[in-house]
């Protein structure tokens, strides 16, 4: 970014700012994963790098008072905007910016019936949602509702933003069974199915961390989670298949998740990763084959149907250390007689 020599002041929202100092390297402009919706138009470049170089706290006080009910719906855009490339890199910002009161206007904001509006509210909560500072604040605030609403009806920018909030609110264990209870788990299961690779991405990232909470795994999987995670699984070119199957390794402990894998032909797709996976899904493949077959003769006689035990045996050759003990492990079930019986699918 190109310096500006002068410190002479420019009017922004109806006031004018002075004495502001440049910061030449601010990274305001740079790429960020917490900030998806683009810059602005160049029109009023030269005040925007002065507004973003400075950050003082009198300026963001400015913005705040913008964001109330009482100023336009141009103005409450504007200092959104403003405030959520703010607060896109430079983690002093975040700090400021809530501490300035922008928490529960931006949250207001969120529930706005002008989808830009609300994009950039939930843009601007998100980049604050970074700061760890800021999260009890956030939740406390009564983010969580507007969140779930936006990743129910919002532009598809502020569903993925809000898909990647409410995990930054998540990573505070006494949030994670409030999302739940919100309805997000069965917005992230559809945005998991329908949305693009961003939002996929996203969307399993939140459901990884939420479904740590048992009551969230059944949410999951009556959400029809299962359905998504296979097919990203089998598909090796979605860079999807790691992820998708860290969330289904992590559902498999709950007894409803086993059927709902089969019923979804899991297992041929669980197969075929452990012979043509990475060496990391690979582990992680035979670790839910091991899971789904601890339990059920019936399960165990489908893994070794799909002609499971040969590349097990490869992998006990070629495997990483966890990789081989699991698999052997898998063997072993496996080779057990198939004439053991058990009720209703032995588990």
């Amino acid at each position: 970014m190109e310096s500006d020599n002068s410190s002479a002041g420019f009017s922004y929202l109806g006031r004018n700012f002075s004495n502001l100092s440049v910061n030449d390297h601010s990274s305001a402009f740079s790429d960020c994963n917490s900030d998806r919706s683009g810059e602005f138009p160049s029109a009023s470049s030269e005040s925007r790098r002065l507004l973003l170089s400075c950050a003082s706290d009198d300026l963001i006080r400015h913005l705040v008072a913008h964001l109330d009910s009482s100023s336009s719906v141009e103005e409450q855009k504007q200092a959104a905007m403003e405030i959520r490339l703010l607060s896109k890199n430079k983690p002093e910002n975040r700090i400021k910016i809530a501490r300035a009161g922008a928490v529960k206007p931006l949250i207001s904001l969120i529930s706005s019936s002008d989808l830009q509006l609300q994009e950039y509210g939930v843009t601007a909560i998100l980049n604050l949602s970074l700061c760890d500072d800021n999260k009890d604040l956030i939740a406390s605030s009564g983010a969580i509702k507007p969140l779930v609403r936006a990743l129910k009806m919002g532009t598809p920018t502020a569903k993925e933003n809000a898909a990647c909030a409410l995990l930054r609110l998540s990573q505070v264990e006494d949030n994670k069974v409030a999302i739940g209870r919100s309805g997000a788990i069965p917005l992230l299961v559809n945005l998991l199915e329908t949305g693009g690779i961003r939002a996929k991405k996203d969307a399993s990232t939140a459901l990884y961390s939420l479904c740590s909470a048992k009551e969230n795994k059944l949410r999951a999987v009556h959400s029809g989670i299962m359905k998504p995670l296979v097919e990203l699984m089998a598909d090796f070119g979605s860079n999807m298949v790691d992820k998708s199957a860290f969330v289904m390794s992590l559902l498999m402990s709950l007894p409803e998740s086993k059927p709902a894998l089969v019923e979804e032909g899991g297992v041929p797709v669980l197969v075929e990763i452990v012979e043509a996976g990475t060496q990391r899904q690979k582990e992680i493949a035979v670790s839910i084959l091991l899971q789904l077959c601890e339990e059920s003769v019936v399960y165990r006689t489908m893994v070794a149907r799909e002609g499971a035990i040969p590349p097990l045996v490869a992998l006990t050759q070629a495997g990483t250390s966890r990789a081989k003990h699991k698999a052997e492990a898998l063997i072993d079930f496996l080779r057990q007689p198939r004439s053991a019986t058990s009720n209703n699918g032995g588990r």
